[in-house]
C-alpha cells in the first residue's frame, strides 16, 4: 500500500493519499456521481463528499483530487483517533492501491479491449466506503435502472438513517445493519422480495454470520452471500467487485455486459460472456467497468 500522510488542522483532520498514475478521475467521479445516494454522498465540482461516523459522531468526509501531486486529499470535519480507518476506506473507495500499468497492459493485449483501455487509461474499479452500504445498494439495484436504484437508496437513508446537521445537502448516515434488520423497507419503495433480501443481509451482518470485510476469505464470503434469500450470482459478484475489492470478480449475467459483447448481432449469453472473459483474468472487474462505460459513450467493442 502506498503511504498516507495525515495531520490535524484545528477541528478537522486531513490526509494526502498517493496513487500510481495514470488515474481516470473523470470516469471514476462520473460513475460515483451517478450512483451517489441522496443525502448520504455527492460528487460536486469533481469533489466526492459523504457522511460517515467517527467515534459515534456523524461527520462529513471529503475527497479532492490533486492531479499535480498524483494524490487525493481526504478531509473530515473532526479530529479522529488514530485515523479511525478513514484513509483505508478512501483508498478502497477509489481503488488507489491499483497498479494501472499492469492492468492496462493485460487488458490492452486483447484487441476487443485495447481501444477502451486507450480511451480511459488508469480506469479504477469504483469501490465502497462501507461494504454493507454497497451490498444493500446492490440488492436495491437488482433489475432496475441506476437512477431508480439511486432514488430508492435515498429513500431508505431518509427513512432509517441517522440525521446529520451542518452537512448541507448531506443529511443522513446510511442505516446500519442493526437498524435495517427489522426495518419496514417496503415503505421506502422496495418490493416485498427486495425488502426481505436486505433484511436478511442486514441480520446476517449484524449477527456476525456474514463478514463483509475485504480481508476475509472471498470464496467463503461468496458462499455465505449466495445462501441469503434474494442474493444470486449477479449480486454476489457485484458485491465482490466493489465491496470486497476482488479484482477478478465478474457478473457475467449482467445485461449490460451481454450487450457490450454481442455475438452474431445479438446480446451474448451469460455463458458466452463468461467464456470471453477468461482471457482477462485476474483483472475481469476492470474489464467489466471498461465495458459498462463503453455502452454510455457508444464505444463498445
Amino acid at each position: 500500500m502506498l503511504a498516507c500522510v495525515g495531520r490535524d488542522v484545528a477541528e478537522r483532520s486531513e490526509w494526502v493519499l498517493p496513487y500510481r498514475p495514470p488515474l481516470a478521475w473523470g470516469a471514476l467521479a462520473g460513475f460515483l456521481a451517478a450512483r451517489a445516494i441522496p443525502g448520504v454522498e455527492a460528487v460536486e465540482d469533481g469533489v466526492y463528499r459523504r457522511t460517515t461516523r467517527i467515534r459515534g459522531a456523524a461527520v462529513v468526509a471529503e475527497l479532492e483530487h490533486l492531479p499535480e501531486q498524483e494524490s487525493f486529499r481526504l478531509r473530515v470535519g473532526a479530529p479522529p483517533r488514530h485515523g479511525d480507518g478513514l484513509a483505508e476506506r478512501a483508498r478502497h473507495l477509489l481503488d488507489l492501491d491499483a497498479d494501472p500499468v499492469a492492468v492496462g497492459a493485460a487488458l490492452g493485449a486483447d484487441p476487443a479491449l485495447a481501444r477502451l483501455v486507450e480511451r480511459r487509461p488508469g480506469l479504477r474499479v469504483p469501490g465502497a466506503w462501507d461494504p454493507f452500504e454497497l451490498a444493500a445498494r446492490g440488492i436495491i439495484g437488482q433489475q432496475v435502472s441506476v437512477r431508480a436504484a439511486t432514488t430508492i437508496a435515498g429513500r431508505v437513508a431518509a427513512a432509517f438513517g441517522e440525521p446529520l446537521e451542518g452537512g448541507g445537502t448531506l443529511t443522513r448516515l446510511f442505516p446500519s445493519p442493526e437498524s435495517l434488520a427489522g426495518a419496514e423497507l417496503e415503505r421506502a419503495g422496495l418490493t416485498r422480495a427486495r425488502a426481505a433480501a436486505i433484511r436478511g443481509l442486514a441480520a446476517a451482518v449484524a449477527s456476525g454470520e456474514l463478514s463483509l470485510d475485504p480481508a476475509a476469505d472471498l470464496a467463503e464470503t461468496r458462499v455465505r452471500l449466495l445462501a441469503l434469500p434474494g442474493v444470486g450470482p449477479w449480486t454476489a459478484e457485484y458485491i465482490a467487485m466493489r465491496g470486497l475489492r476482488d479484482p477478478d470478480a465478474f457478473p457475467a449475467s449482467d445485461l449490460g455486459l451481454r450487450y457490450a459483447l454481442p455475438v452474431s448481432g445479438r446480446p451474448a449469453s451469460a455463458a458466452e460472456v463468461s467464456a470471453r472473459a477468461e482471457a482477462w483474468r485476474p483483472w475481469r472487474a476492470y474489464a467489466a467497468i471498461h465495458l459498462w462505460l463503453s455502452l454510455a459513450d457508444g464505444a463498445a467493442p
